[in-house]
């Protein structure tokens, strides 16, 4: 009887194991509107559990994991060097997670020193085809939807038991294999699968803000316009001077600081000015 439970306790955590799985998304995208030649690539995860699951860039992670252990170990100032932040830059800051008893999706963004979530109050209105081909080792159903200003074309697969995709996209009786916006602005490419012990948590310096989506949108075009307004008062433990001023600390000049981050608020508008979602 001994032996026989301790086989039916490992087929349980064998079967508890399988439902946490990591897809490797490859994200291709154009975000600045007027250098469209300036293509960026960057690896993101769908981690998938029997709960939730959860979108995220694989260098918001990496670099989110090094801040925390840097702020940990500097007795609540990090020390991290430019070079490192700047080798794991990414166009992917936010996160989206979806509830799968609910099937609620939100959707979480840094602005300032804060944390913003939103429900997502948009459906995914797909509509199928029986256009088949290959991608890879699966087979794959075409769908196309309209969703944020682009119209998007979806290729899903039976083959996985998922039905789920990258970013905000699910709805469909599969998992999202590749989805692409008509102007090619836009495109998520499954490249491989594996098993995790546990969806992460990723750290959120400073408060989170639960908000309406229309306010997350007017807080961001705010932001644009003036983003020091964002870095005063409030935070509560937001690492700002590795982000500022590449860890040389916080005795600088108020007014360069001003001027400084100003700067990189405009200049990262700029060549943020295709975003995925469009008005």
């Amino acid at each position: 009887m001994k032996k026989i439970g301790i086989i039916a306790l490992a087929l349980f955590m064998q079967h508890i194991s399988a439902q946490n799985n990591r897809f490797v998304y490859q994200v291709t995208m154009k975000p600045d509107a007027e250098n469209k030649s300036d293509i960026k690539t960057e690896n993101t995860y769908l981690d998938i559990s029997a709960e939730k699951s959860l979108f995220y860039s694989e260098n918001r992670y990496k670099r989110d994991s090094i801040l925390q252990k840097a702020f940990q170990g500097g007795g609540g100032r990090a020390s991290v060097s430019r070079e490192q932040m700047e080798g794991m830059r990414s166009n992917i800051n936010y996160s989206v997670e979806k509830d799968m008893a609910s099937q609620k999706t939100y959707f979480k963004d840094r602005i300032g020193r804060d944390v913003y979530v939103y429900e997502e109050d948009r459906p995914l209105n797909w509509s199928m085809s029986s256009e088949t081909t290959k991608i890879g080792d699966y087979k794959v159903q075409k769908a196309t939807t309209d969703f944020a200003g682009r119209k998007w074309t979806a290729w899903f697969t039976t083959d996985l038991p998922y039905q789920d995709g990258p970013y905000k996209f699910k709805g469909l009786p599969g998992l999202i294999v590749k989805v692409e916006d008509d102007k090619g602005d836009y495109s998520f490419d499954l490249m491989k699968n594996y098993k995790i012990a546990e969806i992460v948590t990723l750290n959120q310096f400073g408060n989170i803000l639960k908000v309406k989506r229309a306010e997350y949108v007017k807080q961001q075009e705010k932001y644009k316009k003036d983003p020091m307004s964002f870095m005063q008062g409030g935070g509560g433990g937001f690492p700002a001077p590795p982000r500022a001023n590449g860890g040389r600390g916080g005795n600088q000049n108020p007014a360069e600081m001003r001027k400084r981050v100003e700067e990189r608020a405009k200049e990262e508008a700029k060549k943020n000015s295709n975003p995925i979602e469009l008005p």
